[in-house]
């Protein structure tokens, strides 16, 4: 009998596809594109202005002038998608989120604007919460002292309804109340917006990176936490548990948040769902990275590259995230 050697040296040569950097965008397994990226933006409820967030370096709040100008600057770097967060006019918070069901608020207020500009060029989604609008700082309605979950969804539908109305393209509920992707489905499908789609948390995790975004939108809780409705961050068949819920309750896009700690999360809930998968890469990864890369200690574009494309890989197909300016018009990608 002949044997035949099936491993001669010289003949199991990996670098023979690492070789020159067209070899490997030829056989790379993982890409990025412009068309995956959404831009979050924080809105004013000001005609114009800026004001920066001292956390999240590069990251403004901007007025709707100031943020039409912004928008229209990022789609000439191809960001096509927005994900709007809103901030009340002072002193108009109350204890069921009052001022995110108005017509004339700050997010619907941005929304037509945009709509009205940029057509459908743009696609505008918009978080949909009660956290920034309520005094208490907590996601859903309060009673003796407890988040209360069937009182918070007529309010989380209600306010959906209202940046339907006003032209958004996706409602993204972020509260993490049980049922309300089926209140937010039944209120739209009820008023005739049946087009408007929903990007669901779906797995949003009680976590630790969410500081410099709670400064940005002065949404932190003023008394308890957010862990008896957030997900628990040492479980995984919950996080399918969830997305499995929101799949059937009529989700369009489903998400998970945070991206870079939860990439294990990212990959277990690809591999369950047929639907559109989006990751959230938040604003305490995007500051840490700012932090290190300020004092040198990283290379940012490096860094941010690598972030994105272990999102990516992990099995998202969108991702969310404040670098998306910087890597396209640093050409990052």
């Amino acid at each position: 009998m002949i044997e035949i050697q099936t491993s001669l040296p010289g003949r199991e040569r990996p670098r023979r596809l690492r070789g020159t950097p067209a070899v490997r965008d030829l056989v790379a397994e993982t890409s990025i594109s412009k068309d995956n990226l959404v831009m979050p933006h924080f809105v004013l409820p000001a005609e114009s202005g800026t004001v920066e967030i001292g956390s999240m370096p590069g990251i403004l709040k901007t007025g709707l002038k100031d943020l039409l100008e912004q928008v229209e600057d990022d789609l000439s770097l191809g960001l096509r998608t927005i994900l709007l967060f809103g901030t009340p006019e002072e002193g108009t918070k109350d204890s069921v989120g009052g001022p995110g069901l108005d017509p004339d608020g700050t997010v619907p207020k941005a929304v037509r604007a945009l709509k009205s500009r940029f057509g459908d060029d743009l696609t505008v989604m918009t978080d949909v919460c009660l956290c920034a609008y309520t005094d208490h700082g907590h996601c859903g309605v309060v009673e003796d002292g407890k988040i209360e979950n069937d009182p918070s969804l007529a309010q989380l539908a209600a306010m959906a309804r209202t940046h339907a109305d006003a032209g958004a393209d996706f409602v993204a509920p972020s509260d993490m109340m049980d049922g309300r992707v089926q209140a937010i489905r039944d209120r739209l499908d009820d008023t005739g917006h049946t087009r408007v789609g929903i990007m669901s948390y779906a797995v949003k995790y009680a976590s630790a990176y969410y500081g410099p975004f709670r400064d940005a939108a002065d949404s932190s809780p003023t008394g308890g936490t957010r862990e008896s409705y957030q997900m628990d961050i040492r479980n995984v068949r919950e996080a399918v548990r969830e997305a499995l819920l929101d799949e059937a309750e009529g989700a369009d896009i489903l998400m998970v948040k945070p991206a870079l700690a939860y990439l294990d999360v990212i990959s277990r809930v690809s591999g369950i769902t047929q639907l559109p998968l989006a990751a959230y890469n938040v604003s305490g990864e995007y500051s840490s990275v700012k932090a290190a890369a300020a004092r040198g200690w990283v290379d940012e574009a490096r860094v941010v590259r690598e972030n994105l494309i272990a999102i990516k890989r992990a099995g998202a197909d969108i991702v969310i995230t404040y670098h998306a300016r910087d890597a396209l018009a640093n050409g990052w990608l």
